[in-house]
């Protein structure tokens, strides 16, 4: 019986990754490309339905990724460093998850074999966010939770 090779995620840390190995972790779900805001009083943070305007809201694929620092400067280049000081990483991020000493899920693109399967799941925001393209930012206010 042939034994079958552990997958890079579970037998390396983030560190040990390569380029290639830490970019295939993103499972393409755009949110943390959300706009959010921080309850005052709790600290909590929560997603509005407005994305970057460098999100491609049908493919949840940054337009501008290779040069997204210097188109804003506030977009977070994520780091095995950062990782664990990230608090508007999704519970669901691949690097949240294995941070944290989690699993992936079944609709990682890494699990299932399938780029589509975390649109297919519901855990991504393609098609379900308004891109920051078409909105003012006076006007987040209005996308925020109340």
């Amino acid at each position: 019986m042939k034994q079958r090779k552990k997958q890079f995620w579970v037998t390396k840390s983030l560190k040990e990754l390569t380029s290639t190995e830490w970019e295939s972790l993103c499972d393409n779900c755009g949110r943390c490309c959300l706009h959010s805001v921080r309850n005052g009083k709790t600290g909590k943070i929560h997603f509005i339905a407005v994305s970057c305007r460098f999100l491609n809201i049908s493919t949840c694929r940054c337009m501008v990724y290779a040069n997204r620092k210097q188109m804003d400067p506030d977009c977070i280049a994520l780091s095995p460093d950062k990782v664990r000081q990230i608090k508007r990483l999704p519970y669901t991020c691949a690097y949240r998850c294995l941070v944290e000493g989690r699993q992936l899920a079944w609709w990682h693109p890494l699990v299932s074999g399938d780029p589509n399967t975390v649109h297919d799941a519901g855990i991504s925001v393609q098609d379900r966010v308004v891109s920051g393209l078409h909105v003012h930012p006076d006007d987040l206010e209005y996308f925020s939770p109340s």
